[in-house]
């Protein structure tokens, strides 16, 4: 049997490789949008691209199985759980095998079993793997998406926070609780092959390394140590993370089919020439790091920098019916194409090489200030306001009491809560996110922007020693 992960950083998100190497055929499970790693990996290893298979409908990225199925005309095996909201919708179109709870799927003589185990959808699927071509009677691993990661299992809630489907939290977590049940069950020597890592925000304390065994989890993953129902919804429901705004339109684009249409061209735009695309139609980022933005940037253009976070910023802050300029090395561009076609932003038109930036005249910049500063200088001042733009589990934890609290996520249809007489003082933990915020306040109109050197660590750190 042959077996391959395949990470992406920016998303978190595995996806694998299996085949039977005694006939040559290969499955796809979870297969994201960029399919080159798998195409390669065939090749290599000499094998034929077989068939491909989702463990449920995903709210996180886009997923290249409608693709995979048109280019290679493989087989789909896709959930047949779920009520007729959460059916795939492409299906006429391809070479599919609908699947339920009790099914068997055959790649070679690699063995799935097929397992239901909604909770983070009702459609979930996770499959069991038996390596018959080697002889084994016994199972090797379980492929789990989004049902158990390694520490932690998948939240219940994107349902009713991402697509609004009011009521499906608390059912969710309930179905979660009677499939770990089940999932407990299997042997403890079962490899566990999880949809995601540290960094996803599909739970709240996923593990960062890659894969486990249901034994290990069974002693450590606080969800599988629970005997009580009410306790471990609770527990379940409470603190999850903001989902990415993003989250509701890859599940309608995953449920309906991914646009096949990704060949655009990315033409280079003069920086003379921009004042064209500064409007609604147009979304431009400035993908340089923070401190080079800071210091001189185009006016209306916001600060998505270009490292493992930006594909979910790049998701909150980029409407879906914009086309998208950025500011950019050229040899950076198929990079930051493929992040922003991971998540279904295909219209990105054009770029300005970053090196143009310098020494244009008439550039915005703002400024960065310490925490000393904050304190003696600009804190209690009626003409400025502090805006914490941290997750809701952080503010709750602990924020600067005169501080107003707006999400990063939330702030560009937050401007009307944001003083327009008042000259704001962005943070957020470390001035990462706020740097982001600085940016979007000032596309906004708020010219005068603060922003604090180290974020709430520094300001805490700094507390401490005053205090001390």
């Amino acid at each position: 049997m042959f077996f391959k992960s395949f990470f992406d950083e920016e998303l978190a998100q595995m996806s694998y490789m299996i085949g039977c190497q005694k006939t040559g055929e290969a499955m796809i499970i979870d297969p994201a949008r960029n399919l080159s790693p798998y195409y390669e990996t065939a090749e290599k290893e000499g094998f034929h691209l077989s068939a491909a298979a989702e463990t449920h409908i995903h709210a996180d990225f886009l997923s290249g199985a409608r693709e995979l199925a048109n280019e290679k005309e493989l087989r789909l095996y896709l959930s047949d759980e779920g009520d007729d909201d959460w059916k795939y919708q492409y299906l006429n179109e391809i070479n599919h095998t609908l699947v339920k709870d009790g099914d068997e799927i055959y790649v070679g003589n690699v063995r799935l079993d097929v397992i239901h185990t909604p909770g983070h959808t009702p459609e979930s699927l996770s499959f069991l793997l038996t390596d018959e071509g080697g002889g084994s009677s016994v199972p090797m691993g379980i492929f789990t998406g989004d049902f158990v990661f390694v520490g932690d299992v998948g939240r219940p809630d994107l349902l009713e926070k991402a697509a609004g489907a009011e009521g499906t939290a608390s059912k969710g977590a309930a179905e979660m609780y009677q499939s770990v049940q089940r999932f407990k069950e299997l042997p403890d020597y079962v490899q566990v092959w999880p949809g995601h890592g540290a960094g996803s925000a599909c739970g709240k304390s996923l593990g960062a390394v890659p894969s486990s065994t249901i034994g290990y989890e069974k002693e450590n993953n606080w969800a599988l140590k629970h005997t009580d129902e009410k306790a471990f919804t609770e527990e379940l429901l409470d603190g999850q993370p903001e989902p990415p705004k993003y989250f509701a339109m890859m599940k309608k684009l995953n449920k309906e089919g991914p646009s096949l249409q990704k060949g655009r061209e990315v033409t280079e735009i003069s920086i003379s020439d921009m004042g064209r695309y500064m409007s609604d139609e147009y979304m431009v980022v400035d993908t340089r790091p923070s401190s080079e933005f800071s210091n001189g940037h185009l006016k209306g253009t916001i600060n998505i920098p270009f490292n493992r976070s930006f594909t979910n910023w790049a998701g909150w802050l980029i409407e879906y019916d914009q086309k998208i300029v950025v500011i950019a090395s050229k040899e950076s561009i198929p990079g930051i194409k493929r992040s922003l076609e991971s998540i279904g932003l295909d219209d990105l038109v054009g770029y300005v090489e970053e090196a143009e930036i310098n020494g244009y005249g008439g550039l915005e910049t703002y400024t960065s200030i310490t925490p000393e500063e904050l304190e003696n200088k600009f804190r209690g001042h009626e003409d400025y306001v502090i805006i914490d733009v941290r997750n809701d589990s952080e503010w709750d934890d602990d924020h600067i009491e005169e501080a107003q609290h707006i999400m990063l996520g939330k702030l560009k249809e937050s401007m009307e809560d944001v003083p327009s007489d008042k000259t704001p003082i962005v943070h957020c933990q470390s001035g990462m996110r706020s740097a982001i915020a600085a940016s979007l306040l000032q596309a906004y109109g708020y010219k005068d922007v603060l922003n604090l050197k180290g974020g709430f660590s520094a300001w805490k750190e700094h507390k401490e020693k005053v205090n001390a």
